[in-house]
């Protein structure tokens, strides 16, 4: 509708120039936006305060022309005000707004999608944890984040590709080995003092019988080195299959799984860095190698390989970057725990150093969660090395309410996480009062046929939609488009659980006020129907882009 009463306000304007009521010839950038109070109208535009200087006129002397011209646009318009300094607010027509949703029947599940992505190509990089250990509830957050985007960015036009970066190069992997090499000796009687820096969990011990099941003590007097590497070998793979599965139970897959140690092994690390020594971008002090990433706004450079010749994690990450971009995405997107942001500006300062604008590189910011149960705090880890997972959240609540509930807020803002009201079958909880929405009409047309009465779509007379519940519940179904696309290229998925539930919240107060099946009235009832096979159209594929199913019966 936005679009429309742009072109409809361009036309306007162009047809004062065209009969010199007006006469700059410029044409500024229209902005339509919806007033905070209905009474002002459907839209507001400002356009004729930003014409005011080129014109000459008072902005309201700019708005009066624009009004007469506008007002002659009267297949969408009702009517057009002026309102304070040079506001102009509309008001739709009523046929206009209903039109909409023979819009939103024909495009079925596409509805909400657009092409404003043109196929530029993008990675969506998330999750990323080190295979050292299970997933726990802030890599859940993470993880729904980081697909939610990239669906986002699916429905908006962009060709994505989901990717997790496994980070089994470094001093964690070693560590991961002597952990599961010790629990070994333990587990075959040798006395150890397990040291508090190694990885605690009962994980580990897990990984050291399966070596005892398959292995016997092959590795009881081998030497150190052998036991670290084969031990870190074994219980990364095995953790990253377990994350995999968990992911997967998550509703969560992965186009690409890229490997750390691979940039080690295929040269990619010393290449890239040989390569911005040559852009002037790397400089050797005191025996090291540093990234010029003060030149690019931050605030000292960074070392890329130490003095006795061992590479930074900032090394590995140049040269993940750089093949990123080597690979031909367009924009590469980043979702990092909050605890990461002052590592935003050195890897913006790569992609610039890469011959690349700042802005290919987006970062997603992910705060911690604060896991609830009724209210009160439930404890997240202890010493021993044991914390709530991804696994144990989600067999409690389910797939569904855990990727909602962590897509409820902005994700760099605080989230509490409340386990017993993500169970609850309640209108307090969020989940379940949007996706209880969708069931309620399945139900309603379940209804419908048990009455005899069939749904007959090819003529419905829309125009039979007159109250203002009708109207309130059509102009809420016609922000998803405009919602969806912000969304995605402000990568806020939480904008579309606030529009679920406004909509739930639209629908169950229509539905409460408003008869649907009206035997004495098959016009109307057909066109109700209509009206709520539109709103579930519009739950499922906004609950669809989530990950989240819309039931048909609850």
């Amino acid at each position: 509708m936005k679009e429309q009463l742009r072109a409809c306000i361009l036309k306007g304007i162009e047809g004062c120039f065209a009969d010199g009521t007006l006469t700059s010839g410029v044409v500024p950038a229209i902005s339509v936006e919806k007033p905070a109070h209905a009474e002002h109208g459907d839209f507001a535009t400002n356009v004729a305060m930003q014409m005011a200087k080129q014109e000459r006129k008072a902005p309201r002397a700019v708005a009066e022309v624009l009004v007469k011209k506008l007002a002659e646009a009267s297949d969408l318009i009702e009517s057009v005000e002026i309102a304070g300094p040079g506001f102009i607010n509309f008001f739709i027509k009523d046929a206009a707004w209903r039109k909409i949703l023979s819009d939103i029947d024909r495009a079925g599940d596409q509805y909400g999608k657009s092409r404003v992505g043109a196929g530029k190509k993008v990675q969506v990089e998330f999750v990323s944890a080190n295979p050292t250990g299970p997933l726990h509830i802030g890599h859940g957050r993470g993880a729904a984040t980081g697909d939610a985007v990239a669906s986002l960015l699916c429905a908006a036009g962009f060709n994505v590709q989901r990717e997790y970066y496994i980070n089994d190069a470094g001093n964690q992997m070693n560590t991961l080995g002597l952990s599961g090499l010790l629990r070994y000796k333990e587990l075959l009687g040798e006395k150890i003092d397990f040291p508090e820096n190694c990885y605690q969990g009962d994980y580990i011990k897990d990984i050291a019988r399966d070596a005892i099941t398959k292995h016997g003590d092959r590795f009881l007097n081998a030497p150190q080195e052998e036991g670290v590497a084969f031990f870190a070998k074994m219980g990364g793979d095995l953790i990253l299959k377990g994350i995999d599965q968990d992911l997967q139970d998550f509703g969560i897959r992965f186009d690409n799984w890229f490997s750390e140690q691979s940039l080690f092994d295929e040269g990619k690390v010393p290449t890239a860095i040989a390569e911005m020594q040559e852009k002037g971008h790397i400089y050797e002090q005191d025996g090291a190698l540093w990234f010029k990433t003060t030149e690019f706004g931050d605030d000292k450079d960074r070392v890329v390989v130490r003095s006795n010749g061992v590479t930074t994690y900032f090394a590995s990450d140049i040269a993940y970057h750089r093949d990123k971009f080597a690979r031909g995405f367009d924009w590469v997107i980043d979702v990092w725990g909050a605890d990461h942001h002052g590592y935003v500006p050195r890897l913006k300062s790569v992609v610039q150093g890469l011959g690349r604008k700042a802005d290919d590189l987006g970062i997603i910011l992910v705060q911690l969660v604060s896991l609830l149960r009724d209210g009160q705090p439930v404890a997240m880890s202890t010493r021993s090395g044991e914390f709530v997972t991804l696994k144990e959240v989600v067999d409690e609540v389910g797939c569904d309410a855990a990727r909602f509930f962590f897509l409820m807020r902005r994700s760099d803002s605080q989230l509490d996480f409340d386990l017993e009201l993500a169970k609850r079958q309640s209108n307090d909880n969020p989940v379940y009062y949007v996706q209880y929405a969708h069931a309620r009409i399945r139900s309603i047309f379940e209804t419908a046929k048990e009455r005899g009465v069939a749904p007959c779509f090819d003529n419905v007379r829309l125009e039979l939609l007159q109250t203002a519940d009708d109207m309130s519940l059509i102009k809420k179904l016609s922000l998803y488009p405009e919602i969806l696309e912000g969304a995605a290229v402000n990568f806020e998925p939480h904008r579309i659980t606030y529009y679920l539930q406004d909509l739930a919240g639209e629908f169950h107060s229509f539905y409460n006020k408003s008869r649907v099946i009206t035997p004495e009235e098959p016009e109307l009832t057909q066109a109700r129907l209509f009206l709520l096979r539109c709103v579930a159209i519009t739950l499922k594929n906004a609950l669809t882009v989530l990950g989240i199913s819309a039931p048909e019966r609850m």
